[in-house]
């Protein structure tokens, strides 16, 4: 039967609709997280820069129609109490709270809640509702204001209508056109299910929801059960894997439940499918229902029925009141889920129907709320928030900004005049530049210096590497800007060579001391500079040696970053249990080493070639992490070459897996049988992959060490201004 008709070939069908190469072959090297996001997907064009945009816009206008917006209530989807207020919270809330600060993946940085999966997580249920309400919006002020950033606002204004004051505001979030495919969400086959706890129960990296499709925890209790003190330590884990402490969780959770109800008007079955799941005439809306009006009072949404406290669309100090007043006993919803309801509540504290004012009912509290009551970290917490209201607002202010500003990066992205002028720990400050910066001459006299200093290449490219490959682009973290690498935690990394690292930052310290105290003209050279140039010395040192001459650009302006302006256990996320360019991997691992290695270059914002070519040349410079010699294919180590690729490729060598060593081969010569080279995973993975194979030839043919050098110089500059915002 003909499929899918087109270009008048009666039996064509649909390229989609074919087996992939997925299909046949599951364990393929997945490399299309390197290559997502193409210009091509872009309606808005290479040249559309929305901070420029985003600085034309009206900004008091656009929250005085998000103001109105509150409380224009739609037949089609009507809000609770007439006020949207708590929807566009969730909202908000929601498209924030999938980051995680293990990988900074997830996050509101980039609108990513309008695509699979996210708009379809069963936690989602009914928030497709709120971003088509915000469309009229968001038609009229166009692209002034991206999807991502209206998502944010839209939940300050929310909170702001409802007599709550927000630390401030900061536009910057870049839509993307397309669904994310580098963010790992779990194994699981099927919604709201669990296959990412170990036998000791602990939550696997990198995620922190504890079931597939939830933003944090099953709020009826663990597994559904309904035990307080249990969900009390997933709520803990889990807020902490998106770097939230004791307080900020408390806040967040206290704060968010002020406002709004839970909708569980009947059982789940009523419900029809998410918007990825939907029919085309349902226009991408999801979650239909077929209970009585499907909407209003009949919503099912979570499952849970109730309001927390009264004056539901008011902020006030209700919801520690509630929780501390009554004794709470369990019960269920009309949609079956665990719930809890106080004992004996008085009239006054009966809440209103959201649609029926002839009705009331009293207070809820889940399972998961009432683990800041009884567990007992929280439970302190809790009670100082109930009786110093001022401290508890303080709180949910500080971290709300922090859920919904987590990853915009730093504060140099930070747009609109509601940015806050405090300083934040966690924004990863800087210092701005306060001095000349060296220019030609000095640098052309520290190069010499440097080159002079009895540094060797692998010790000069490995410290800037170190430095500046701790960039990610999922938060913007990390980087050469700061010369962090020399503070705690950085400094101590085994993938860091500590002792090698501790060596070169002293002669580096010493060059930088020299160059600073002898300046009559007030110019300076930062450490963090001075890294990354003596790592370009590293690299032409190298090409000369090889017998090529190559210039590697460098541009100051980084500064130094302060221990106090470091906070060590939050940058402790960043340390890499892996970094197949300097081939290293965290003892015990059986992730296979070229999985890891292409995790981390989307990370470092490169593509297959650029991947490709910095590990070619990291290898024949000898910067292996551990010293060994694996990968290195090359007699000349130390010098620029395409070595790796020639000798990878050479079919005069046979791999071998070496017994009882993890991912380690032997390459031999066919013909006499003697150990030539050896090799990792992350080595072989260019030879074995078609597609990286196909780079790998471009680099080893006749012409291709002159390719190899360009690409090289320019990837390596590209890694050393990951975090070079100033810059673009």
């Amino acid at each position: 039967m003909s499929k899918c008709p087109f270009s008048g070939h009666a039996g064509a069908v649909s390229p989609s609709g074919g087996t992939t190469n997925r299909n046949w072959w599951p364990n393929q090297l997945d490399l299309s997280i390197l290559h997502q996001h193409h210009p091509a997907s872009n309606p808005l064009g290479d040249d559309f820069n929305y901070a420029e945009e985003f600085n034309k816009l009206d900004f008091e206008a656009l929250k005085r129609d998000l103001d109105a917006l509150m409380a224009e209530s739609q037949d089609w989807w009507p809000a609770d109490w007439g006020h949207y207020g708590a929807l566009f919270i969730r909202m908000a809330w929601h498209s924030a709270g999938t980051y995680r600060s293990a990988d900074g993946r997830g996050g509101a940085g980039h609108g990513n809640q309008r695509f699979a999966p996210l708009n379809s997580w069963p936690d989602n249920i009914n928030i497709d509702k709120a971003r088509r309400l915000l469309w009229p919006i968001k038609q009229k002020y166009g692209n002034s204001i991206s999807w991502a950033d209206l998502m944010i606002l839209a939940g300050n204004c929310a909170l702001e209508s409802m007599g709550f004051k927000t630390f401030g505001f900061a536009g910057g979030r870049v839509d993307i056109w397309a669904p994310e495919v580098d963010v790992f969400w779990g194994t699981e086959t099927g919604w709201l299910s669990d296959e990412r706890h170990n036998a000791k129960g602990e939550l696997e990296q990198p995620l922190s929801a504890t079931e597939m499709g939830l933003i944090y925890v099953n709020p009826e209790g663990p597994e559904g059960n309904p035990d307080p003190l249990a969900s009390g330590r997933e709520v803990r884990d889990t807020f902490a894997r998106m770097g939230m402490n004791n307080e900020e969780t408390v806040a967040l959770v206290a704060g968010g439940h002020t406002f709004g109800k839970a909708h569980g008007a009947a059982v789940a079955d009523h419900v029809g499918a998410e918007p990825e799941g939907g029919s085309i005439e349902q226009q991408g809306l999801g979650w239909h229902s077929d209970y009585e009006s499907g909407k209003g009072v009949h919503t099912i949404s979570s499952g849970i029925e109730g309001a927390w406290k009264p004056n539901p669309t008011r902020w006030d100090g209700g919801y520690f009141e509630m929780m501390f007043t009554y004794e709470w006993e369990l019960s269920k919803s009309p949609a079956g889920a665990w719930q809890w309801h106080p004992k004996d509540v008085r009239e006054e504290h009966l809440i209103p129907d959201a649609h029926d004012p002839t009705k009331s009912s009293p207070p809820m509290m889940t399972t998961a709320d009432l683990s800041l009551r009884f567990d007992p970290a929280y439970e302190p917490i809790s009670r100082r928030f109930r009786e110093n209201q001022d401290a508890f607002a303080d709180a949910f202010a500080r971290a709300w900004f922090k859920l919904t500003h987590r990853d915009l990066g730093p504060r140099s992205l930070y747009l609109g005049p509601e940015v806050p002028q405090e300083v934040l720990i966690w924004q990863d400050p800087i210092p701005p530049v306060d001095h000349p910066l060296i220019a030609a001459a000095e640098i052309d006299d520290l190069k010499h210096k440097l080159q002079s200093s009895g540094l060797s290449v692998a010790e000069l490219v490995s410290t800037a590497w170190a430095s500046a490959s701790s960039f990610r682009g999922s938060d913007k973290r990390g980087g050469a800007n700061g010369a962090r690498l020399r503070l705690a935690p950085q400094r101590s990394w085994e993938v860091n060579r500590p002792e090698q690292l501790n060596h070169v930052l002293g002669v580096l310290e010493g060059l930088q001391q020299a160059f600073n105290t002898s300046r009559g003209d007030g110019k300076r050279v930062s450490l963090a500079d001075l890294i990354v140039l003596a790592g370009g010395v590293g690299v032409e040192k190298a090409a000369a040696a090889a017998g090529h001459n190559l210039v590697v650009p460098f541009h100051p302006g980084r500064m130094d970053a302060s221990e106090a302006q470091t906070d060590a256990a939050s940058f402790s996320v960043l340390r890499p249990i892996a970094d197949g360019f300097r081939n290293w991997m965290r003892s015990g691992l059986e992730v296979p080493a070229e999985q890891l290695l292409v995790d981390r270059a989307q990370l470092l914002n490169l593509s297959a070639p650029e991947m490709t070519v910095l590990v070619g040349g990291l290898r024949v410079l000898g910067t292996n992490a551990d010293g060994s010699d694996r990968g290195v294919l090359t007699d000349r180590v130390g010098q620029l070459s395409n070595d790796f690729f020639v000798n990878l490729l050479d079919m005069e060598t046979e791999w071998t897996a070496v017994e009882g060593a993890s991912q380690l081969y032997a390459g031999r010569s066919r013909s006499s049988g003697s150990q030539k080279w050896t090799a990792t995973r992350a080595d072989l993975v260019f030879g074995s992959n078609a597609q990286l194979r196909a780079i790998a030839e471009v680099y080893a043919q006749r012409g291709g060490e002159q390719t190899f050098l360009e690409d090289f110089a320019a990837a390596w500059v590209k890694v050393m201004e990951l975090d070079r915002f100033d810059r673009r």
